[in-house]
């Protein structure tokens, strides 16, 4: 809880007393109650219902709660109320001008003071103990936003520097063999980071637009390897109100050609299903085994962005002669 008040919180409190005041003012005139009583009593218990929440906000609560010294708590927190309350008591006997034999003395005194105490002290600060929460929720859940934007933007920067690198190599070879292939590769290669740059700050991008940067992906791949690689894109659904993770599929075919070397004559094959609720991209896999086998900083970065994004979750395929990835479609406006 935020120990400082703020302008709300005074006003919350003044709204109370005031409605307080005047219900209380109220049946003082009904009781035939002197003005003396009027005047006195109601600034005591503004006076005392008010220093008693200050010290539990602004010096127990942090001094002890804190720091779990919860007897030491509850018997200080017992002296403040028991005394401010006797003095607030005190005034109000004196008011209402009583015969002072009747004043309570000893154990009936403590009793009497902390019962008074609670029942004065209860409602107030418990609007404002109510108000501090949300207050306090509010702004876990802006932080908590917060957080997942600067982690999705660290996973996206992730994939840049591992793509960048095996490009700029494939290029520095390709510029010496194939000069016009070589523009072509240059031109592919910078619609990429076009869209890269475009959608920096971006969690999901239209499917439409990913499946373009998909096309000049494989196109990339395709020039690098030859005839090691077929790709295609099959729909079976519209693309429209479909988002997925930016640059989600560049991502599944990286991690295609990274775990997949073709054998002599036997190309992978990799097709993109498009469908209603999900994006599945399914390949062949090669008889070559690597070494430590495993799914790549792709697919974790793509799992763990989907963990920031949606409930649902990514769904993995490993079987002998195939691998699926199938990623949710994340669908800004519902369907009726």
């Amino acid at each position: 809880m935020n120990k400082k008040l703020n302008k709300s919180d005074l006003l919350l409190l003044a709204v109370y007393f005031a409605v307080s005041f005047f219900i209380q003012g109220k049946d003082y005139y009904e009781n035939d109650s002197m003005l003396k009583e009027y005047l006195f009593d109601f600034p005591a218990e503004l006076i005392g219902v008010c220093s008693i929440i200050f010290l539990f906000v602004f010096w127990l609560i942090p001094n002890f709660v804190t720091k779990k010294k919860y007897i030491l708590f509850g018997i200080l927190g017992l002296l403040i109320i028991i005394v401010i309350s006797g003095i607030q008591y005190t005034i109000g006997f004196w008011t209402g001008e009583n015969d002072w034999s009747k004043f309570p003395r000893g154990l009936d005194f403590v009793l009497k003071m902390i019962d008074r105490g609670a029942n004065d002290t209860a409602f107030p600060f418990a609007l404002l103990l109510t108000k501090k929460f949300y207050e306090g929720q509010n702004q876990l859940l802006k932080f908590e936003k917060k957080q997942k934007e600067n982690e999705l933007k660290l996973l996206r920067s992730q994939i840049d520097p591992h793509f960048l690198f095996n490009n700029l190599n494939t290029l520095d070879s390709l510029i010496d063999s194939d000069t016009q292939r070589a523009k072509e590769y240059i031109n592919r290669l910078s619609l990429i980071y076009r869209y890269l740059i475009k959608t920096k700050d971006a969690e999901v991008m239209e499917l439409a637009e990913e499946i373009q940067l998909a096309e000049n992906y494989m196109f990339l791949i395709k020039t690098r390897f030859g005839n090691d690689y077929d790709f295609k894109i099959e729909t079976t659904t519209t693309l429209n109100n479909k988002f997925i993770p930016t640059g989600a599929i560049q991502a599944l075919l990286e991690n295609v050609v990274k775990h997949n070397k073709p054998t002599a004559g036997d190309s992978i094959k990799t097709v993109i299903y498009i469908e209603e609720n999900a994006l599945k991209v399914c390949n062949t896999k090669s008889s070559i085994i690597p070494k430590n086998e495993s799914f790549g900083i792709g697919i974790d970065n793509l799992k763990a962005r989907y963990k920031l994004l949606s409930d649902k979750e990514v769904i993995i395929i490993n079987t002998d002669k195939e691998f699926s990835v199938s990623i949710p479609v994340i669908k800004l406006i519902e369907d009726n």
